[in-house]
């Protein structure tokens, strides 16, 4: 025995988790197998479905149609579709989060079962978070129905409601069975919400992916136009270097400090907070993506010329630059937005980072940001806005 007073043992815990992305049209018909070769089928296994409202309402056959393909896919019990409100809306209280658990409990989904979540972003955040916390975690399979979703968030591996004023915090980190982008569901949203989603592949690309971010600046027109093709292309090009990241690059459930995929996100998630939400994630953004890529240039990593190809596209794509909540100040004058960069840290903890971009294409982490340079960002932003509505 040895004569030590303590015994210290490190184990590590290998664990492959597959994450699995799909790319198809009508997913429910009867003439597309992909989930039924998809999904483990043992005769046990069941499905239950959680609809977003909005997306029942654009397709109020769909409820049928998920009805019907699962009578003529075996080995799996369906459960019933469940549908709830979504939008920012079902992650600010617990409701929708308890009606999940609800529903879980209900029909004794296990973890060899599945819960199907179909909508938007925040609505997936939801539905993600009670199938991770129910039984220690069942099987979610992923339906985004925006671009943003689509081409971003919904195929990540975050799930979440907001407390405390803030985003996300609380929530879990949980790879879903399986991300299913239907690409009938991105065609039915309204222009506005198809263009803004947008900004998540323009992000993934300054950060990742140069030639990606001049093909999005060389097809800005048809994207703008919403072209299904070049929509289709942006989203599936954008999913997949997100997942790269995530699955590829070292800390998928960041457990560090660096966010690489959260570029120009420090303001946004205030600006979203500052606004009660009537800015959409979408749009803050885009916002914040405008204000670190000038700061980018005038802290010297960014070439000006470069920056500007970034504003004009975000123009181009009828994206916003500025919001009049930057102008929000506190007792000390102090602008209110500023106070998100400690938030930032504070979410992740250990010392602030940030990334800027050194080129299209790359990115570089910083610990500090300057805040009087910050302000004379965010009025050239101002400036630059108020020109662009004049020629507009």
């Amino acid at each position: 025995m040895s004569n030590s007073n303590s015994i210290e043992k490190d184990y590590t815990i290998s664990l492959e988790l597959k994450h699995r992305i799909r790319f198809t049209k009508d997913a429910f018909s009867g003439a597309n197998r992909m989930l039924a070769q998809l999904l483990e089928t043992n005769g046990h296994a069941k499905v239950l479905v959680f609809l977003e409202q909005a997306v029942a309402v654009e397709f109020p056959q769909l409820k049928e149609q998920i009805e019907e393909y699962f009578k003529g896919t075996s080995g799996l019990i369906f459960k019933g579709v469940r549908v709830d409100v979504g939008a920012e809306e079902c992650k600010r209280n617990e409701k929708v989060l308890r009606r999940v658990w609800d529903g879980i409990e209900e029909e004794k989904i296990d973890r060899h079962s599945y819960i199907f979540a179909i909508g938007g972003g925040a609505f997936l955040d939801v539905v993600g978070f009670g199938a991770a916390t129910a039984h220690r975690g069942v099987r979610l399979v992923r339906f985004p129905t925006t671009t943003l979703s689509q081409d971003d968030s919904g195929v990540g591996v975050k799930n979440g409601i907001n407390a405390f004023g803030k985003k996300n915090w609380i929530g879990s980190f949980a790879v879903p069975y399986a991300v299913v982008n239907d690409f009938n569901f991105l065609h039915s949203q309204p222009k506005k919400i198809r263009r803004d989603g947008l900004i998540e592949a323009i992000k993934v690309a300054l950060v990742r992916d140069r030639d990606f971010y001049y093909w999005l600046e060389d097809n800005a027109k048809f994207l703008c136009d919403l072209k299904p093709h070049f929509l289709e292309e942006a989203v599936e090009r954008s999913a997949i270097l997100h997942a790269e990241h995530i699955t590829q690059g070292g800390d998928p459930f960041e457990t560090g400090s660096s966010r690489p995929l959260d570029y120009g996100h420090w303001a946004a998630h205030k600006l979203e907070q500052l606004t009660d939400f009537e800015l959409t994630h979408a749009e803050a953004v885009s916002i914040g993506l405008a204000l670190d890529t000038v700061y980018s240039w005038r802290t010297g990593r960014l070439e000006e010329d470069d920056a500007k190809r970034v504003l004009d596209l975000l123009v181009t794509l009828k994206l916003p630059l500025y919001h009049e909540s930057y102008e929000l100040r506190d007792e000390s004058g102090r602008r209110k937005v500023f106070a998100g960069l400690e938030e930032f840290r504070e979410h992740l903890g250990g010392k602030l980072t940030i990334l800027l971009l050194k080129s299209l294409g790359q990115g570089e982490d910083i610990h500090s940001m300057d805040e009087s340079l910050l302000e004379d960002c965010i009025n050239m932003l101002k400036d630059y806005s108020d020109e662009e509505e004049k020629v507009s």
